[in-house]
C-alpha cells in the first residue's frame, strides 16, 4: 500500500491544500475523505500486523483531523475520534503486544469504575446514565488505551519524526479552510471574546489547540531540518497557523504552543553539540521577526482588538476582573463538590447537575484537574498523581525522546483550559511515553543525509 507519510513533504502539503478546496467546493466528500481514511488506515494496520507503528499513524492524522470534521459536522457522532482512536490502539496491542510495565496505566483505568458506580445513583431522573458516563470518561480511557500501547514501545526517532510530519497535513486542511471559508476577519471581530465566525463556526478553544500543535510541528521542523525549500515551506505555515490560531482570540492553544516550544528548544540545547546550538540562532531570529511583522498584522486587522485580549481588556479597554472567562467560577464549584464528598466524588458526568443545582446553570467543566477531583473524589488524587509520576520515572531512564516535555505540557496545558473535549491530549500524553531510540549508520555523511531526507520524506 502507499505510504502517504514517506511523500516529499512539498507534495504531501499542497495535496492537502487541494483536497481542502475541492472538499469546500462539493461537501459531500468531507465524509467520504473521513471513510476513505478509516478504510486505508484499517489495512494498513491489519496488513503489516502493526510493525510500523500504523496504528500510531492513523491515531496521530486521525487526532489532528478531528476538529476540521466536527466543523463541518462529518463525524458520526461527538465522540465518535475517541472511540476511533482506542479501536485503533487496541488493534495494535492485540497484535504486537504491550509492555508490563505498563501496568499503572491498568490501575488508572480500574480507578475509573467507581466513579460509574457513584453516577449511577446520582444521576438526575429522565437523564441518560450511559451519555453521561460515555461524554465523561471517553477521553479518560482513550488516554489509559494509548499509553498501554505507547509506554515503552520502541520506534526510531525517523519514524517519529514521519508521523509528526504527517500530522501537519490534516492541520494546514484546517488552516486552509478557514483562510478561504471565514469572512473578513475586519467585519466579524467586534470584541474581544473568543471567536467563532473566526474559528469556522466551531470551538475557538479547539480550533486554537490544534493550531497550536501545527505550530509546534512546524516550528521543531524549521529548526531541525536544513534545507531552503523546506524551511521555507514551514515558515510560512508556522506564521499561518499562528496567525489563525490568535484570531480566534482562544489563548489556551497558543499559550500551550509556545510552552511546547520552549520546552523543545531547551531539550535540544541541553542534548545536541555546541554547534547545533550556534545554528539555531539565525533561525530563531527569522522566527522572531516573522512573529513581530505576523503580530503587527493581526494588529492592524482587528483593530487592535487582539492586543486587548492578550493584555486581558475588553473592547473598552478595561481590564477584565477574571482572566479565565469564567473558568475560575466552575472550578470553585469542582471543588466545592469534592469537599462535599471526598471520597468516591459525585459521580461521573454528574458535575454540570451538581452546577445547575446550585447556581440553575449547566454548564460542563472547562478543567479536567478539578473535573477528577469533583467527580471521583481522592481516587481522582490517586488518578492523577498516577498520570503524572509515571512518564516522570520512564524519563529517568530513557532520554531519547526529544519531544517528551513538549507533550507532557500539551497534557497537562490542554487538560487544565479545554479539558478533554477533543482526542489531542489523550493521543500525545501517550506518546511521551515512547521509547525512542536513534538509527546509527557508520558513514557520517551517510548520517547527515539519511537525516535530513528522513525529515522530509
Amino acid at each position: 500500500m502507499i505510504q502517504f507519510e514517506k511523500l516529499p513533504y512539498p507534495l504531501l502539503i499542497a495535496g492537502h491544500i487541494i483536497l481542502t478546496i475541492f472538499m469546500i467546493a462539493a461537501p459531500f466528500l468531507i465524509p467520504l475523505f473521513f471513510y476513505a481514511s478509516i478504510i486505508y488506515f484499517g489495512l494498513r494496520v491489519l496488513i503489516q500486523k502493526d510493525s510500523g507503528q500504523e496504528a500510531l499513524l492513523a491515531c496521530a492524522y486521525l487526532v489532528t483531523l478531528e476538529v476540521f470534521l466536527r466543523m463541518n459536522q462529518a463525524l458520526i457522532f461527538y465522540e465518535f475520534m475517541k472511540y476511533l482512536v482506542i479501536v485503533f490502539m487496541m488493534i495494535g496491542i492485540i497484535m504486537r503486544g504491550f509492555s508490563l510495565k505498563s501496568i499503572p496505566y491498568v490501575f488508572y483505568l480500574l480507578l475509573l469504575i467507581p466513579s460509574i458506580i457513584v453516577a449511577a445513583g446520582n444521576i438526575p431522573l429522565g437523564e441518560s446514565l450511559r451519555k453521561a458516563v460515555a461524554f465523561n470518561l471517553s477521553g479518560p480511557v482513550t488516554l489509559g488505551i494509548t499509553a498501554i500501547y505507547c509506554y515503552q514501545r520502541s520506534i526510531t526517532s525517523t519514524r517519529l519524526d514521519q508521523i509528526l510530519k504527517f500530522c501537519v497535513g490534516p492541520i494546514v486542511m484546517i488552516t486552509t479552510y478557514l483562510f478561504l471559508v471565514t469572512p473578513d476577519i475586519r467585519d466579524v471581530v467586534t470584541n474581544t471574546a473568543s471567536n467563532f465566525a473566526t474559528s469556522g463556526g466551531y470551538g475557538p478553544n479547539q480550533v486554537a489547540t490544534v493550531l497550536g500543535i501545527g505550530m509546534f510541528i512546524t516550528f521543531v521542523r524549521f529548526l531541525r531540518i536544513k534545507n531552503l525549500m523546506i524551511n521555507i515551506s514551514d515558515i510560512v505555515l508556522f506564521l499561518a497557523m499562528t496567525y489563525r490560531a490568535w484570531v480566534t482570540f482562544s489563548r489556551g492553544g497558543v499559550y500551550t504552543a509556545f510552552l511546547m516550544i520552549i520546552a523543545v528548544i531547551g531539550t535540544l540545547f541541553l542534548l545536541k553539540r555546541s554547534e547545533f546550538k550556534v545554528s539555531f540562532i539565525p533561525k530563531l531570529a527569522v522566527i522572531a521577526l516573522g512573529l513581530i511583522m505576523a503580530w503587527g498584522f493581526t494588529s492592524l486587522v482587528t483593530n487592535g482588538l487582539i492586543d486587548k485580549r492578550y493584555a486581558n481588556e475588553d473592547a473598552a479597554g478595561r481590564a477584565k476582573d477574571d482572566l479565565s472567562t469564567g473558568r475560575t467560577e466552575l472550578i470553585s464549584i469542582e471543588l466545592e463538590a469534592f469537599f462535599e464528598n471526598p471520597i468516591a466524588g459525585i459521580g461521573a458526568g454528574q458535575v454540570k447537575y451538581y452546577r445547575a443545582k446550585k447556581d440553575g446553570i449547566i454548564a460542563a467543566s472547562h478543567n479536567e484537574t478539578s473535573r477528577l477531583l469533583s467527580e471521583h473524589g481522592a481516587i481522582g488524587i490517586f488518578s492523577l498523581l498516577v498520570l503524572i509520576f509515571t512518564p516522570l520515572f520512564f524519563r529517568l531512564f530513557h532520554r531519547g525522546n526529544i519531544y517528551f516535555y513538549a507533550f507532557l505540557i500539551f497534557w497537562i496545558a490542554t487538560i487544565n483550559h479545554s479539558a478533554m473535549r477533543i482526542a489531542a491530549p489523550a493521543f500525545f500524553y501517550g506518546m511521551a511515553l515512547l521509547y525512542v531510540r536513534s538509527v546509527k549508520i557508520k558513514k557520517k555523511i551517510s548520517t547527515v543525509n539519511s537525516t535530513d531526507n528522513a525529515l522530509l520524506a
